[in-house]
């Protein structure tokens, strides 16, 4: 009997001492996006769907990939920011490749920000999450000056980027 015993609490300690598997949960926040929703300049309350917009990333010439798509035909998008840099470049192309009557525009607008490394969980690792500069969130500048800048206003809605539940920017057009 007492060696029952024994074996039944050498078992026991033995297994207390196992963990759970280290797996990062598919549910678990990430490093997250600049989550940013389009606006009708002449009725600043109302979203606006913007059609055929491309974004492409500075440096690079494919486009930013969005649910299976190039081309973005909604009132907001999401956008990810360097998590090895301080400053993030994108080129906004509105009727990216239209076939009607209105022409490409595009616009360029560099992110400025700090990052913040956190700690998620030994099987997730880090996430890296984003304040924009107070002072200077972004610089909004025009890739031909002759066309003008399509985009009008941009306001920032939200600096601190912890999650893609809202809307961190807002741009007007």
């Amino acid at each position: 009997m007492k060696k029952t015993i024994l074996l039944v609490l050498a078992m026991a300690f033995t297994f207390s001492s196992c963990e759970k598997d280290d797996i990062c949960d598919a549910d678990t926040i990430t490093t997250p996006r600049l989550v940013i929703s389009f606006y009708d300049f002449a009725n600043p309350s109302t979203l606006k769907v913007v059609n055929n917009l491309a974004i492409i990333s500075e440096g690079r010439t494919d486009l930013v990939t969005f649910s299976g798509s190039t081309s973005i035909n909604g009132s907001t998008v999401s956008v990810p920011l360097k998590t090895d840099a301080d400053v993030t470049s994108y080129r906004f192309i509105l009727n990216y490749e239209s076939t009607v009557t209105p022409v490409e525009n595009e616009d360029v607008i560099t992110f400025n920000y700090t990052r913040d490394n956190v700690f998620v969980s030994r099987a997730c690792g880090y996430k890296t999450e984003f304040i924009l500069d107070p002072v200077t969130p972004f610089v909004h500048t025009d890739v031909a000056t002759t066309d003008g800048k399509w985009i009008k206003y941009i306001y920032v809605k939200k600096s601190t980027i912890t999650n893609e539940n809202e809307t961190h920017l807002e741009i007007y057009f």
